[in-house]
């Protein structure tokens, strides 16, 4: 490791123990820049604490004010909707800037050469880049909304192609990837059937070889299993007559799925986990 990539993930370290996600960022980008995309595990869950948080924060700020917004339109109070309305469109430019500049990163920089990455690697930074175009799905522009999820749909086909291929069922960074993409399917797409069974295969493929696994592995295996498990239950019961939305589960469910899949990561509490599913964040 040179002089130049040392300092730099130190300074990446100590952004994020001071919680300034924003510098993070900024210093990981240049370890990305300077490694021509060749990171080791532990730089590739730097890469991603530090994006998950600044994004995060946008992705929590549009909820709220997006919230706020419509019972601001329930009251008929238009004075104050402009001012949201302008404000949220502040705040979606950020994310989608942040977005934008870790998926052109992927592209440009990690994804253009596979070759230069194992399997487990390409799985992490395709479900990655479908993680990031879900995020601009959430809040698009309308003449965007299609392109984009389409390729998210495409990043997380390719992930799951190359995981059912080459990794472990138990694997947690498959499972986690199974995990996010039955959320696009239920949030992004409104494909309730084939989130289950996203969530479902993903689960019941793992289950049979937990025996056979470390037992490090069986740790981030098993918390990703639990998230897939809630959330199977939570989308059965709304589509059960007579359900009412518990905005509370969904709220603890979401909070739980902030955990890492790397034992040597902090605990991710960034906002902006989803609004009523438990999701991984890229591990």
């Amino acid at each position: 490791m040179s002089t130049e990539e040392n300092a730099l993930i130190i300074k990446a370290r100590l952004a994020e123990q001071a919680e300034r996600y924003d510098e993070m960022a900024k210093f990981i980008k240049e370890l990305v820049l300077v490694k021509k995309g060749k990171l080791s595990v532990d730089e590739r869950n730097l890469l991603s604490v530090a994006f998950k948080n600044t994004v995060g924060a946008r992705r929590a700020s549009l909820r709220i004010i997006s919230s706020l917004e419509n019972k601001s339109r329930q009251r008929g109070n238009s004075a104050n909707i402009k001012i949201m309305v302008e404000y949220q469109a502040t705040i979606q430019k950020e994310l989608m800037d942040l977005s934008n500049e870790v998926l052109k990163l992927l592209d440009d920089t990690i994804l253009n050469d596979e070759s230069k990455l194992d399997a487990e690697a390409r799985v992490f930074f395709w479900k990655m880049r479908g993680d990031y175009y879900r995020y601009l799905a959430e809040f698009p522009l309308k003449d965007q909304k299609q392109t984009i999820v389409q390729e998210a749909d495409r990043a997380y086909r390719q992930a799951t192609t190359i995981a059912e291929q080459e990794l472990q069922s138990t694997n947690p960074v498959r499972l986690g990837l199974a995990l996010n993409f039955s959320v696009f399917n239920f949030e992004i797409l409104g494909n309730p059937r084939e989130a289950c069974n996203i969530a479902k295969t993903a689960f019941d493929n793992a289950i049979t070889q937990l025996e056979s696994v470390d037992e490090e592995v069986y740790r981030d295996s098993t918390l990703i299993m639990q998230l897939l498990r809630d959330n199977l239950t939570l989308w059965t019961n709304e589509q059960e007559p007579g359900y009412e939305n518990n905005e509370q589960q969904a709220t603890n469910a979401a909070h739980r799925a902030s955990a890492p899949l790397s034992p040597a990561r902090a605990i991710d509490t960034a906002p902006g986990a989803e609004a009523r599913v438990a999701e991984m964040s890229s591990p």
